[in-house]
């Protein structure tokens, strides 16, 4: 249970990372939101590939699980960032 946290955080934190990498510019936006963010976008990008990830023929990485979810990260961190500079 606690190496499965520990795994949805660290994918998280390197989905996330890969989304703000996509975007241009500076975003204003912590380490710890970015994580969050990351992590909701792996879990999402699981569900609409439906478990399908890992490929044998790749080596276990699943790369289009992390391309999605920098995808949905980087969508994620541009609505964050737009709900804080309106508060």
């Amino acid at each position: 249970m606690l190496s499965s946290i520990i795994s949805a955080v660290v994918v998280g934190l390197i989905v996330g990372l890969l989304g703000r990498l996509i975007l241009p510019g500076r975003q204003n936006i912590s380490l710890l939101a970015t994580t969050a963010i990351g992590v909701v976008a792996a879990l999402l990008a699981g569900v609409v590939l439906g478990g399908r990830t890992y490929s044998k023929n790749n080596g276990g990485i699943p790369w289009l699980s992390l391309l999605l979810g920098a995808v949905l990260a980087a969508v994620g961190i541009v609505l964050y960032g737009r709900s804080r500079s309106r508060a």
